[in-house]
């Protein structure tokens, strides 16, 4: 999936600046592997024209890059996408896409730093890739929901198989959702406040 409207922007606009009523802003990391739909979640849902670092994939991936199910892509992010949509009219949430091929995953460490949760979109077809992607964001200590990017032709499996294949815990929320859909999208991330509002009641979000 391609968000074929993000153009990379030189600069901020006017237009992009922060509401003036906002008062808080949150970073948020969308990770996942090569072609589960990170570009287009960010295009769809900010109320910004997103920073997109797409370049055109070359003979160079071939043999290195895990292109199935993704084999009509003709461009692939290589630092981040960027994008910001505001919760209410206090509360911003800053978008950073990670790039999904292993050779540049070198880059999320620092997209990482100071991220307060994450989205963990994953492709049904490809469910093994999401493994490591998982693993990194535990290793860090990043909260995190996972988002099934429902594929017209990946097969659909039950929340409690899907949970058993990624090992992960009961309280980790998993949504299905089209990232081609602004509400769907938002809906993604709703979910991941209301997750991370409950790790902070709880005294589990450090």
């Amino acid at each position: 999936m391609d968000f074929k409207g993000s153009d990379t922007i030189p600069g901020p606009r006017s237009e992009d600046q922060l509401p003036h009523t906002a008062q808080a802003a949150v970073k948020i990391v969308i990770v996942g592997g090569f072609g589960v739909g990170k570009t287009t979640m960010v295009g769809s849902v900010s109320e910004i024209k997103p920073l997109t670092t797409e370049e055109t994939m070359t003979q160079a991936g071939v043999g290195v890059d895990d292109n199935y199910g993704s084999e009509t892509k003709t461009a692939t992010t290589v630092a981040m996408d960027f994008g910001r949509i505001s919760i209410t009219e206090q509360l911003v949430l800053y978008l950073f896409g990670t790039p999904g091929q292993e050779r540049f995953w070198f880059l999320w460490n620092g997209l990482f730093e100071g991220a307060l949760g994450a989205v963990v979109l994953i492709d049904t077809r490809r469910l093994e890739v999401s493994f490591d992607v998982i693993g990194r964001l535990e290793e860090r200590g990043v909260p995190f929901v996972v988002a099934v990017n429902t594929f017209p032709d990946a097969p659909r499996y039950p929340v409690a198989d899907l949970r058993a294949a990624l090992d992960l815990s009961a309280e980790i929320p998993i949504i299905e959702t089209d990232v081609r859909r602004r509400a769907a999208s938002r809906d993604v991330l709703m979910t991941l406040m209301r997750f991370l509002h409950s790790l902070a009641m709880s005294g589990a979000l450090r």
